[in-house]
């Protein structure tokens, strides 16, 4: 199979590939042409369907899996795929584990990392918590050691979720070697849960798209209210630590149109905010970079709010 990581500029492309997203719209001449987003387990790349009505264009949708033929070819400093046939592939045309794309780390290793942390909690009652959370709870373990972090936007891949929060406490227990004024065990209690949430937000993958839940009250909202349910069931949870808590997961975006219902009001809360974006500021820069076929201006990013280019080394 060739995978997309491996796509080159004039390259023929004839495989298997899974359609995460399609997308029909008209030129400014007013001819129909079709978006893809066609994914393997090592990325995803933009195809372009120019002519829709060509004989050789079988009709398929999203989480088909598509056999193209097309010609690889780069706009503004991406790799776009120009197809010319499709045809939807039958069972046992292709395996499926080709088509999920999985974190570079070991899953395994990440997660006895996350137990470290939570070793290192001294408080009895975030340490009970973060217990019946990451380690006694067998279902979320499993769907947080698989679940994404993101849609689209960074950390869209299997393992991405515990990545991405691994990161985010390796950040938080750094400032607390700097900052003094920060509560440890709160600050990584609340970095280990500030995105589990999205283990209700977005589906399985490889669907990886948002549930009902997810689009009526988001991750941030799930989230505290899985924080909520283990801690009613811890005698003698100190309400003020458990607002605190709260308050930390319902702030971590930092402000009010990025999402987040409150902004920071303790120090733990700003941190929190300040090690999730930078995490998923980098992260993002991290796969355009990756996905980049040369030195040139990538074009505008939502999320990093300004027009990106790489980075010229002498």
């Amino acid at each position: 199979m060739k995978f997309i990581k491996d796509f080159k500029e004039g390259e023929k492309i004839f495989d298997i590939y899974l359609c995460k997203h399609k997308t029909s719209a008209v030129t400014k001449n007013g001819k129909p042409y079709e978006t893809a987003t066609l994914q393997d387990k090592t990325g995803t790349i933009e195809a372009k369907i120019w002519d829709p009505n060509n004989a050789g264009i079988s009709d398929f949708e999203a989480m088909d899996y598509v056999e193209v033929y097309g010609d690889v070819n780069s706009f503004q400093g991406m790799l776009q795929l120009n197809v010319k046939r499709t045809r939807c592939a039958k069972t046992g045309e292709f395996d499926p584990k080709n088509y999920l794309p999985v974190s570079a780390y070991d899953i395994d290793e990440m997660y006895g990392e996350v137990i470290r942390y939570i070793k290192s909690i001294t408080n009895p009652y975030l340490q009970k918590l973060c217990q019946k959370l990451f380690v006694e709870d067998k279902e979320f373990v499993r769907k947080f050691k698989s679940s994404s972090a993101a849609k689209t936007v960074h950390h869209g891949f299997v393992g991405g979720l515990l990545e991405h929060t691994l990161s985010v406490v390796k950040l938080c227990d750094f400032y607390c070697t700097r900052y003094q004024k920060l509560n440890r065990d709160l600050l990584i209690t609340a970095a280990l849960c500030h995105d589990i949430g999205k283990i209700r937000e977005l589906s399985a993958f490889p669907m990886n798209d948002y549930t009902d839940d997810g689009n009526f009250l988001g991750h941030i909202v799930i989230g505290v209210e899985m924080v909520g349910e283990k801690i009613r069931k811890i005698d003698g949870f100190p309400a003020r630590l458990s607002s605190e808590l709260k308050h930390c997961i319902l702030s971590h975006h930092g402000e009010f149109e990025f999402g987040s219902p409150k902004k920071p009001a303790i120090i733990e809360a700003a941190a929190l905010n300040f090690a999730d974006n930078t995490d998923a500021r980098l992260e993002t820069f991290t796969e355009l970079l990756n996905n980049a076929v040369d030195k040139s201006w990538l074009g505008f990013n939502r999320l990093l709010d300004s027009n990106v280019t790489t980075t010229q080394m002498e």
